[in-house]
């Protein structure tokens, strides 16, 4: 099963994730099958970049988002862009 995860980077201390799409068996920090974006808690505002397209193509693919990408995504709009792409079908 593919999971849509957060792969911790940086110093310690300084966290820096990368968003990727990865086998759910496999380690956090372990092998990924593609990186989706980045997210820098350290900002006041959080920064997050995301590919939308790639993931929204994970996610029609059936990819489970951990909770806290689910809640990234929310945030940037596209929870709500997926739901809808799902009913209009």
């Amino acid at each position: 099963m593919v999971k849509l995860r957060l792969k911790r980077m940086g110093k310690k201390g300084h966290p820096f994730y990368r968003i990727v799409a990865a086998d759910s068996r496999s380690p956090r920090d372990g092998r990924i099958i593609e990186q989706l974006g980045t997210y820098n808690p350290l900002n006041a505002e959080a920064q997050v970049t995301l590919d939308e397209e790639k993931v929204m193509k994970w996610l029609q693919n059936g990819a489970q988002p951990s909770d806290t990408v689910r809640s990234i995504l929310s945030k940037q709009g596209l929870m709500k862009k997926f739901h809808e792409s799902k009913l209009a079908k």
